[in-house]
Parts: structure tokens; sequence; C-alpha cells
């Protein structure tokens, strides 16, 4: 981001331009925010020439013609000439006049009050070499771009005055193609009509034709790329920090905070929902904040022993809903018929069986936002409701919370996951002896997910620090390292570790005793992964030959980017292929092939395995008739001669390290 930033100073500092710059991005990703923090305050501070430069900002939205901008400039720059203004704001320490601020001001100008009698100064008035001008929201002016551009090409090529232009052209590029489309496209049917082009019979179809003919005789696109080919000498794309930015957005709660502590603690979360939303509008994101302090709120006011996991889910709840909802992504109905959690999860039970547009929505909608992310209550109605209307409904709220309350009661729960679901001080004293031996329990026999008993060690080791338990570090080290090892028979790979050991804080107090744990848990967590992937491996192999379908469809799906060839034996591997029709081998070939362009660096583990079916295939082919199968065996071993180049392309330490650590831990 700072290099950014210099870029732009540069082309400011710059002694003579005779173009402007442009800084494209996607709407609400914080580009007028940059421009106002880190832009704008910069310039107010250089001198060019011994002159202290002047930034004057225009949001071109909603302006209708030409005259309007000539207006606002004109504006903005008489009051910043004005003496008794500039006084107030420096003895006020104000450094942008406030916009309903600039309709008071306008009108006392057009009036005469605020000069005092001072003439105007017509030499600051000419002067252009210590203005910048920025002009925001180009895309979102009802003024033809063309024109607006040709405009501010005479402050740029005439008066060489420094010009910013703000803007998103994904949907400038829209806009352009879009408007009066109806009466382009009456325009585009006759003339196909009198071309005797309308009725004849063509491959294209008739909706592509007709959009061909508007983009040749309305082909306003080529206009806006040969001026702006001329007036902007640089396009700078802006990808925000979006850290940096959450960072910005999560400071507004500063004065709340018991919310401010929870968002803090929960800052992977929001950061991760926010990139599963597929959008960059941070601008939703500050919506869905607004949103979710109201239900914080409410839950802390009327259920103050609300568990932990219960308000994270909500808050990925009320950010995925506002995303879908104000990104457009789709019609405010989807949920309206869903009333309750259990009708939410029947839904997702029977997509598998009736794949209606509705069902099969939620069903993707669950799979996005709650992946790697276990809650059994995942559907909360008077969220939605809130998010969709804007009214908080108290009675639907109310039989959400009690549902919840009656559920999932922290008094039910086992001990281990009453530390992990509730801030361990709402655990009243005469509980919390009995949840740590209960949770000791557990662990010792293996009873606890793996990453859970990491998760469960941090908080141990704070209790014996803060000597709220009475153990020795080493015994307990021991009891969670066998613990980790019993549990490794029944447990899963973890796929998303930091994620999972972002909900809870590490100090640097317990680092030395949780890098142990952690390595432990590294070594078994590559085995459970390696178990995995066999298993995966040989779930979608043994598909080849008699059920192609099947096999097709989970290898585009699950095997694609993993380096699924590492974990199956070549032998069978080659049976199986040899075994398949001369289609099906052309088309796994094919397959191979695509993957390997994508995803080398990825799949490059499976390097040996493919080198030694390769070297099977020839055996096989070396000395035989030749006939149609073995010309089709042969084409899949030269393949496999290309795909063993791109992956040894890779860097080799960092294509072997898996193999490394799991022969060591094999030895």
């Amino acid at each position: 981001m700072e290099d950014l930033v210099e870029s732009i100073l540069d082309y400011i500092r710059a002694d003579y331009t005779d173009y402007a710059i442009m800084i494209n991005g996607e709407w609400g990703s914080g580009k007028t925010y940059f421009w106002n923090n880190k832009i704008r305050p910069k310039i107010e501070n250089m001198s060019v020439n011994g002159r202290r430069l002047t930034p004057i900002y225009m949001s071109l939205y909603g302006i209708s013609n030409l005259e309007e901008i000539s207006k606002k400039i004109f504006i903005e720059t008489t009051q910043l000439m004005d003496k008794n203004l500039k006084k107030f704001m420096n003895a006020s320490g104000v450094n942008a006049i406030p916009e309903y601020a600039k309709t008071g001001l306008d009108m006392a100008n057009f009036f005469g009050v605020t000069q005092n009698g001072d003439r105007l100064d017509y030499g600051q008035f000419f002067s252009t070499d210590d203005k910048v001008l920025c002009f925001d929201d180009l895309e979102r002016a009802n003024v033809d771009v063309i024109d607006i551009l040709g405009y501010i090409n005479n402050f740029v090529e005439h008066d060489h005055i420094k010009t910013i232009i703000i803007c998103n052209e994904k949907e400038l590029s829209t806009k352009l193609k879009s408007n009066n489309l109806e009466m382009k496209t009456f325009i585009a049917t006759y003339l196909l009509d009198k071309e005797g082009k309308l009725n004849i019979k063509t491959d294209k179809p008739m909706v592509e034709r007709i959009r061909d003919t508007i983009e040749y005789v309305f082909d306003k696109a080529n206009d806006y790329e040969r001026i702006k080919e001329k007036l902007i000498g640089e396009t700078f794309e802006y990808a925000p920090e979006f850290n940096y930015i959450i960072n910005g957005l999560l400071m507004r709660f500063e004065k709340y905070p018991e919310l401010i502590r929870f968002l803090r603690e929960n800052t992977n979360l929001i950061v991760s929902t926010f990139n599963k939303s597929g959008t960059r509008n941070l601008r939703i994101l500050k919506h869905s904040l607004n949103n979710f302090k109201k239900i914080f709120d409410m839950v802390n006011k009327s259920y103050p022993n609300t568990n932990n996991r219960i308000l994270q889910t909500m808050l990925i709840f009320t950010i995925a809903v506002s995303f879908e909802i104000k990104a457009g992504k789709i019609t405010k109905d989807k949920f309206v018929n869903i009333n309750s959690n259990e009708e939410y999860k029947a839904i997702l039970v029977s997509s598998r069986v009736f794949m209606d547009n509705r069902q099969f929505y939620i069903k993707e909608f669950d799979n996005n936002y709650y992946y790697n992310f276990k809650a059994e209550y995942r559907f909360f109605k008077f969220i939605e409701l809130y998010v969709r209307t804007r009214i908080f409904d108290m009675r639907i709220f109310k039989e959400n919370m009690e549902v919840i309350r009656n559920t999932i009661d922290t008094s039910q729960l086992p001990g281990y996951k009453r530390l992990l679901t509730e801030e361990y001080w709402k655990i009243p004293d005469d509980q919390f002896e009995g949840v740590i031996t209960e949770t000791l329990d557990d662990v010792k026999n293996g009873k606890v997910e793996l990453i859970d008993i990491v998760k469960l060690f941090a908080y141990f080791a704070y209790f014996i620090k803060k000597e709220l338990i009475d153990y020795d570090m080493r015994t307990i080290k021991s009891v969670f390292f066998n613990g980790m090892n019993i549990s490794s028979l029944t447990s899963k790979y973890c796929e998303n570790v930091d994620e999972e050991l972002s909900q809870i804080a590490i100090n640097d107090e317990e680092a030395p005793e949780m890098e142990d744990i952690l390595a432990h848990f590294n070594e078994i967590n590559l085995q459970l992964k390696d178990k995995m992937y066999k298993e995966k491996a040989e779930e979608v192999f043994k598909c080849i030959p008699m059920k192609m379908e099947l096999f097709y469809d989970k290898f585009d799906k699950e095997c694609m980017q993993i380096p699924i060839f590492k974990y199956y034996d070549c032998f069978q591997m080659f049976q199986r292929i040899s075994c398949a029709s001369n289609e099906d081998i052309v088309t796994i070939k094919e397959k191979l092939a695509d993957r390997a362009k994508l995803y080398k660096n990825e799949l490059a583990p499976e390097l040996p395995n493919i080198k030694k079916l390769k070297h099977i295939m020839d055996d096989y082919i070396e000395g035989k008739q030749p006939s149609i199968k073995l010309v089709i065996l042969q084409d899949f071993s030269n393949e496999l001669a290309n795909i063993i180049v791109q992956y040894e392309s890779t860097n080799d330490d960092k294509v072997f390290v898996d193999d490394e650590v799991a022969e060591k831990i094999e030895n």
C-alpha cells in the first residue's frame, strides 16, 4: 500500500505532466477512504516551487451536466480562498468542510456575506500550479463518460493541473454497454432485418447476433479507450489492505468494551467470512458490524450467559446474510420461508434429494460460510429478519434464544466443551473443579478431538500459571501427549489449524510448553492427512473402470488441487487405467494434463508416483504388437513425461518437503 501511495505522490511531485492518473477499484473497497486518509493529507503537506499544494475533491455522483462540475470547482476554490474561513478552520482544527456547511457557504457567497468586503484574489483564482484535482465516482455520473473525460482533459492537457480520477472501471464498462439498451436493440434488429440477416439460419443464436450488431454500431467502449489512452498516463489498481481497514472499522466500537473485546478476539472470523463473501465491499462489512452491535447488545442484555460459540456463529451469520442480500447475490426472499434452525437443517439434509433452486442455494450458503466451522445452531431467524427488513422483532428474538438455551444448555455439555465454548469465568466456582477433572479424564482417554486437545492445553497452562488449578506442568504435559496419541486413532485431519487456534489466545508465557504440544500435534496431523488422502484415493480410483461417471465427478470436485496420485499404488493404478475404455483413457490423460498446468506446485509431491506409473506403462507397451489401445497408452505415457517436466520445474526443496517429513514420521 505504501508503494501505491509513493507512486501517486511521485506523479504529484513531477515538474511537468500532461496526463492524469486513475485509481481503479471495486465499489465499497475503500477508495475514497484511501484518498481522504492516505493521499490527501500528504498532498496538503507538500510544497512545489515553494507553494503549498491545495487538493480539490469532487464527487461526480449524480452530476447531470458539465456545468455542475464547473460550479463545484468554483465553489470549492472560492471557499478555500476565503481568509476568514481559513482562520476559523485553523483555529478549530478542522481539515475539511462538511458537505452541509458547504451548502450554507455557497449561499453566503452568493449573497456576498463571507468575503467581508475583501476583493476576490484573482491571482489565486488563476493559479493552477498549486492545485490538485480529484474526481471521484466517475461511473456514477449521469453525464456521458466520454464528455466528462473530454472536459477533464482541458485541465490536464492545457493547464497541466495534476488530476486524479477515482472510479470502478468494471462498472464503467457495464454502464457503457447498457446505456439505452432498449433503443440499441431495436435499431440493431432493424438493421439485421434490412440486411436480410434476421431470419437466416446460422449456428449463432439470435441474441448473439443482436449483441454483436449493437457493439459494432454503438461501440462507446472503443471511444472510452481512445480518450482514456490520451488522458490517463497511469492506472493504479487499488487493492486495499483489509486487515488495516478492518482494524479501522473495529475502532468505531472502542467505547463499547465488551463488544470490542469480542470483535477483536474474533477478527479472523470476520476476515474469513468477508473473504468467503466473494466481494471486496467494505461498506457492506461496516453495515453488517453495525447490525451485529445491536444483536450483541440485545443478547448480552437479555441472555447474559449465552456461550461464546453461539455468539461467534451469530457474528458469521450476520455478516454472511448482509453480504448475500446487500451485494445483490440473492433476492431477499431466499430466507423468508425458513422460520427456524430446524427447518434450515432439514433443508440441508433434503437438498441431496430435492434439487430445487432454494434448497441448492441454502446448501451452497452453508458450505461456503460454515466450512470448517462446527456449530449445531447456524440459522437465526431474528437476525435474518433484522438484516432484511431493519425490524428487530422481540418476539422472534426471544423464541430463538429460548430454543438455544433449552437445546444448547451449557450445564449439559461435557466439561471440555464448556471450556471451549464459554468464558471460563462464567463457570461457577463450585462447578469449576468438576469441569477440570472431567476434562482431564476425557483428554487422558482420547475422547477429545485432536485440535481441541491443543486448545485445552493452552487453557490448562494458563490455569496453572494463575494458580487456579494445582497441577504440575510436566504431569499435565504428559497426560496431554498420551491423550493426543489415543485421540489420533479416531480424530480427523485438521486442515484449518491457524483458524482453529486463533479462537484461543496463546500468550508468550505459555509458548515453551505450547511449542512441544504443537510440534507433536503437527506430526500426528500430518499422519492423519496421509491417512485421509489414502482413503480418498481408494474411494476415487476404485471407480475405474466400472463407474467412470462417478470417478469424473469425484476427481473434478475433490482431486484437482491435491496430489492424490501420491497416495495410491502405481501397479493398481495402471491395471485400472488399462482396463478402461479407450475413450476413458484419453479423457483421464487430458484431465491429468490440465490439472498439472493449473496446479503444478500443489501437485508436485506426486512426482515419484507419476514416474513409477510411466515406467510401468512403458514396460507394458515395450515389445507388444501395436494396437489402438497401445497407441493410446503410448500417448498417455508421453503426456506423463510432460507432466514430470512440469513438476520438476518447481522448487525441489518445496516439492519433497512433505515426503521428507512423512519419512521421518514413519521411521
